[in-house]
């Protein structure tokens, strides 16, 4: 009998560990946004050790601080919150569950203005900085090359296992703070300009100041594992669309 109230109790502990760390926030038609916070900490940027075979914007590696707590989507946003929000869905590959694609930055822009005015909350895209620390486990990171494992298969849907089309969210492993797909799946818009690394300790950093081409991240259902290492960037201008493309929400702490 004390062994089962034992059971019990740790049980709730962690149930009420993990809600304290989550957010629900209800936008409409019985469609809500699940968030996962992220406590403030400080990490190695860039083409760390385990990053397999580094493109040169890897480099240099470079301390980030990031000294405020935020909230980032527990999964890429889907068609359901987009249709919910925009009213229609661009993507190629359908279903409510999918994540969306086949949108722009700018058109990320315009569906974070319109669900800000739904909810009264300030969503945004994560910094290129925010989506590396979330990707990597933040201050539960143990090291690992993709996002949540060293077998890419465990946590992302990609070219070898896709077959050749994106899959619904959260269908393969959560990483260290229970976030899906950020291996995998879509590529997922960040807010920076596509630049240069500094090799300089940098607090709070939000990238390129002006720029031609928004940072991306996270590889896809088409790209293979290379691809998809958490230091791997890509870039693309921010009218651009495709079917590997789609994002993830940011909420500051509040």
């Amino acid at each position: 009998m004390q062994k089962t109230l034992l059971s019990l109790v740790l049980l709730f502990a962690t149930i009420s560990s993990l809600s304290g760390n989550t957010k629900t926030i209800h936008v409409k038609d019985g469609i809500s946004i699940e968030m996962v916070r992220v406590e403030a900490g400080s990490f190695v940027m860039g083409a760390t050790p385990e990053m397999k075979e580094p493109w040169y914007d890897e480099d240099p590696t470079h301390q980030v601080n990031l000294t405020n707590d935020f909230y980032i989507g527990k999964y890429e946003v889907t068609q359901a919150l987009w249709k919910a929000v925009m009213g229609n869905n661009p993507s190629g590959f359908k279903g409510d569950n999918l994540p969306v694609e086949t949108v722009s930055w700018n058109e990320c822009q315009e569906f974070i203005s319109k669900l800000n005015s739904i909810t009264g909350k300030t969503f945004r895209l994560p910094t290129e900085a925010e989506w590396e620390y979330a990707a990597r486990g933040g201050n539960k990171s143990r090291g690992y090359q993709y996002s949540g494992s060293n077998i890419l298969s465990d946590v992302a849907w990609y070219l070898d296992n896709s077959e050749n089309m994106t899959h619904p969210v959260g269908s393969r492993q959560a990483n260290e703070l229970g976030i899906y797909d950020m291996s995998g799946n879509v590529f997922e818009w960040c807010q920076d300009w596509y630049g240069s690394y500094s090799s300089s300790s940098q607090t709070n950093p939000t990238g390129a100041t002006s720029g031609s081409r928004r940072v991306n991240r996270g590889g896809s259902w088409v790209n293979n594992a290379w691809n998809c290492r958490l230091s791997y960037r890509f870039n693309d201008s921010q009218g651009y669309r495709d079917d590997y493309i789609g994002f993830r929400l940011v909420l500051s702490e509040q």
